[in-house]
């Protein structure tokens, strides 16, 4: 017999009310004390119910800390990727589902209509509702001292703005004219599309809520510039470094930075529920330390960390193994998601124009790549285990062709100084290196955000093939910080950094990643500002190639289906297979996951990946669960 949809959803609800909800040990105190109240009242009237079974995995018992190692006191916005709560979010199987949302509606990838779950509160006990969408759009997008760009580019279509229509308390409908295929994606990314935020928090900082004098007096006490600062500050959802912000992610901050230990206790009132009715997460805490990146994998073998992913390497697994006998952990091997380990880019926009001619000319580019080793680089650095290939998909990607990933990437110093020769960079120093135009020696520097000696042993084995070419490079570390400055000035000629975030994506996946679309892109920085900002500020593309990137990537926003879609990408990965706008290396490493034996439900095999699984965040962090 088949039920009318509300029919189902009232047997639902009625079926959960009958759930006892059981208590951690850390809120069971204060629900006992009468600080907190019991979790039937405080979860939504329909919370997010985990089918452990399903996922293969078992109820766990409430209660626990774990620690975690990062390097930096900003690492604290790992917490938002780990927890992974997003109004839409990917399962393990890369299948978007309502998450925060109790349901979502779309119409032709035009209409978004989001039905939120009643009697769902932020982390600070105060109802989560449509008003927080309303200020968010009204409040902050559409103003122009905290958004003075305008509305994120998920948000536009062909420069349209949605309609953003507050139906009732729990209902919230935004629509476009046209197919918007980024907005349900963004919602889901690792660092999330905020559509949302805590309105009755950050009214508080707002200069339409507060009075200019009393505004002025927080302004002064915060050392920022005016009251656009002092709002951004304290609503930076996903840095995660305020205390005070409401959250609805799973655990939230109680260390206020700087710090060298945060503390991340278990949010009250957070919408999931395991199938015996125990709300989610079972982890009371998550304690990040904070120490030197360089130190982290000792510190781990060490058993200072009882999940630990970030900042370990292949080579570091003989090592961690032994240090797993002793103290109590497992070490297992997933597969990184990117679509190369590590990447050379050649900076399109650089400011020196003798050595943006070069970068530009795709010869170049492609002499570059057949003069790097990479059966010697799998060798010496990933032990034989590894993906010789050019930046592109993964052959689990269902867009993946042989032809990508072999395109250039072979190892054939002939034909690299060939092409050299037919740019005209034939005439050679005393140290027999090539010289470019204006007569200096080619030698390149090529910059790094220093986090990795993984980083130094690559560019090692590049420098000996590439002097064969007679050209000499250098390597400049810098911090994170300064490394994105170098690359945004134009300073930095080459860089290097990972390949593709997400090498697994599909036809319905947004393929920004292989157009200007964002200033942090290494090879055009610029260009990507320019698209980041709608023309305000970089410059257009003027190279018929990314012209064109940037018109397919048009036409798959502007596409409605599939096979348009799956078109626009081949088109796109074809392109970059042929252009070498970046220079891949190897790909599918294998990547150490140290686990202490006595956390449960995280997975023997696993992707780890920033696009799309946000790290651990889509196998469920707050499934996670510690044995006695």
């Amino acid at each position: 017999m088949k039920f009318p949809a509300t029919r189902l959803l009232a047997v639902f609800i009625s079926l959960l009310s009958s759930l006892v909800f059981a208590e951690s040990p850390l809120l069971g105190e204060r629900v006992n004390s009468g600080a907190l109240p019991a979790a039937s009242e405080r979860l939504p009237r329909s919370p997010m119910v985990t089918d452990l079974s399903a996922m293969g995995r078992e109820p766990g018992v409430p209660g626990g800390d774990i620690n975690l190692l990062m390097a930096r006191s900003k690492d604290t916005r790992m917490l938002t990727v780990y927890g992974y709560a997003r109004l839409v979010g990917y399962t393990p199987a890369l299948e978007l589902q309502p998450d925060i949302a109790l349901r979502l509606d779309i119409e032709g990838d035009r209409i978004f209509t989001f039905h939120l779950r009643p009697g769902h509160r932020w982390s600070n006990g105060k109802p989560f509702t449509s008003e927080d969408f309303r200020y968010y759009w009204q409040d902050i997008a559409l103003n122009e001292f905290l958004s003075p760009f305008g509305p994120p580019e998920a948000l536009l279509v062909n420069g349209e703005p949605p309609i953003v229509k507050i139906i009732d308390e729990h209902t919230v409908r935004y629509s476009w004219s046209a197919p918007n295929p980024l907005f349900a994606p963004a919602l889901a990314a690792a660092r999330p599309l905020y559509i949302y935020a805590p309105a009755h928090y950050l009214k508080g900082f707002h200069a339409s809520y507060v009075g200019e004098e009393k505004l002025k007096a927080m302004v002064e006490d915060a050392g920022v510039r005016n009251w656009a600062g002092l709002h951004t500050r304290y609503g930076h959802q996903y840095k995660f470094d305020n205390p005070d912000l409401p959250t609805l992610q799973p655990w939230f901050s109680v260390t206020p930075p700087p710090s060298e230990r945060f503390i991340f206790e278990r949010n009250p009132y957070f919408h999931r529920t395991d199938s015996k009715g125990q709300q989610l997460p079972y982890l009371d805490r998550v304690i990040v330390n904070i120490g030197s990146s360089g130190l982290i994998p000792a510190k781990t073998g060490a058993g200072e960390s009882d999940l630990q992913a970030r900042y370990l390497r292949l080579d570091n697994y003989p090592f961690l193994m032994q240090g797993g006998e002793r103290n109590n952990f497992s070490v297992r091997l997933w597969q990184m998601g990117v679509g190369s380990q590590m990447a050379i880019y050649p900076n399109l926009n650089t400011t020196d124009d003798v050595w943006r001619a070069l970068t530009r000319d795709v010869r170049f580019r492609r002499a570059l790549s057949l003069a790097i080793d990479r059966d010697e680089i799998n060798q010496v650095i990933y032990f034989g285990l590894v993906n010789p290939s050019a930046n592109t998909v993964l052959p689990q990607s269902p867009l993946y062709r042989p032809e990508y990933s072999s395109r250039w990437s072979g190892f054939d110093l002939a034909a690299a100084n060939a092409l050299l020769d037919d740019i005209g960079l034939s005439a050679r120093d005393s140290d027999n290196l090539r010289l470019l135009p204006d007569g200096r020696a080619m030698e390149i520097v090529v910059h790094s955000a220093g986090e990795s000696t993984e980083q130094a042993d690559l560019l090692e084995l590049i420098h000996d093939t590439w002097l064969q070419l007679g050209i000499k490079i250098h390597t400049k570390p810098s911090q994170r910080e300064i490394f994105r400055e170098r690359l945004y000035s134009g300073e930095a000629v080459m860089s290097i950094w990972t390949g593709l975030d997400n090498g697994l994506p599909t036809a319905n996946t947004p393929p920004t990643e292989l157009a200007p679309t964002n200033q942090t892109q290494p090879q055009w920085p610029i260009w990507g500002q320019h698209f980041e900002t709608a023309g305000l500020t970089g410059t257009a593309p003027d190279m018929t190639e990314v012209v064109e990137l940037v018109s397919l990537l048009k036409t798959w926003r502007n596409s409605a289906d599939h096979d348009s879609r799956e078109a626009a990408w081949e088109k796109m990965l074809a392109i970059h297979a042929d252009q070498v706008f970046s220079i891949g290396t190897v790909n599918a490493v294998p990547q150490p996951v140290v686990v202490n034996n006595r956390l449960r439900n995280v997975p023997e095999e696993g992707i780890y990946a920033w696009a799309p699984g946000a790290y651990f965040g889509m196998y469920r962090p707050d499934t996670f669960w510690l044995a006695p």
